[in-house]
């Protein structure tokens, strides 16, 4: 969305991304998820039918099996609740969830997303435009900004991309279940 209108079609045909989350807060059911990462590769191909996304998950190693299932639930989802709202119906196959070291930077002008071994994103600066802009990520739902990245490198799986240049949205969340 552009100033509250529809976008058009991707530059690229296929979305490739990395999506990182640190949870500040939070918990699903009796297990407290504060404190844990996780971070979302995959992509779609805006020529198939549908532009179903095939995904991956990393959760951090720190944290429990009862953590790892509940994030990777929660982030593709497969909880319902607003990721399944914002963007989950659209994920078609989820290929992995699985633990790694992750550290995740979150600071303005200079966010950070490593998977060791696996993922690589760096920001270089926020994207100059005036327009409002969101996309059907999450954080959809509120405030964020567009920047441009200088390295967007995954390695992990069946997803392999590498990228310089490209856009990146960024924005608070607050999930909910129904």
């Amino acid at each position: 969305m552009v100033d509250g209108r529809p976008g058009s079609r991707a530059q690229y045909r296929l979305c490739q991304f990395a999506i990182g989350w640190s949870v500040a807060e939070g918990r699903h059911g009796d297990v407290d998820l504060r404190g844990r990462h996780a971070v979302m590769v995959g992509y779609w191909d805006e020529d198939e039918p549908g532009a179903p996304w095939r995904v991956g998950v990393y959760v951090d190693s720190g944290a429990s099996d009862e953590q790892r299932g509940a994030l990777g639930r929660i982030v593709t989802g497969r909880e319902r609740g607003s990721p399944w709202k914002q963007y989950g119906r659209a994920i078609s196959e989820v290929v992995f969830v699985e633990p790694a070291e992750i550290e995740i930077v979150h600071d303005a002008g200079r966010q950070h997303i490593l998977v060791d071994g696996h993922v690589d994103v760096k920001t270089r600066g926020r994207y100059d435009t005036s327009s409002t802009v969101s996309c059907g990520v999450p954080g959809h739902d509120r405030a964020g900004y567009e920047v441009v990245t200088s390295v967007l490198d995954v390695k992990g799986g069946p997803f392999e991309f590498s990228y310089e240049g490209r856009c990146g949205f960024v924005a608070s969340f607050d999930y909910r279940s129904d």
